[in-house]
């Protein structure tokens, strides 16, 4: 059976699948600081700032759920701290 080898797979701009991961962590920060600083993000905002990669786009809004934020929905296209 043959399997996908994530590390010589080529994505936009020629970066690996890991160094898109290492890319979208990085950013976290920023867009977590923005959500206490505004109260929410947008999701056009997140794309923009990822430079319109599409894979950095996905895996951001991902680890940001890992965190707590509530990621919305394509209703509510923003992300914001989680209430109960």
């Amino acid at each position: 059976m043959d399997s996908c080898d994530r590390r010589v797979r080529a994505y936009k701009n020629g970066k690996t699948f890991d160094q898109c991961i290492d890319i979208a962590e990085s950013m976290n920060p920023n867009f977590r600081k923005q959500i206490q600083v505004k109260g929410k993000v947008l999701w056009s905002d997140i794309l923009t700032q990822v430079n319109h990669d599409e894979l950095i786009y996905k895996l951001t809004l991902k680890y940001l759920r890992r965190d707590g934020y509530d990621i919305g929905n394509h209703k509510i296209p923003e992300v914001k701290k989680f209430t109960l």
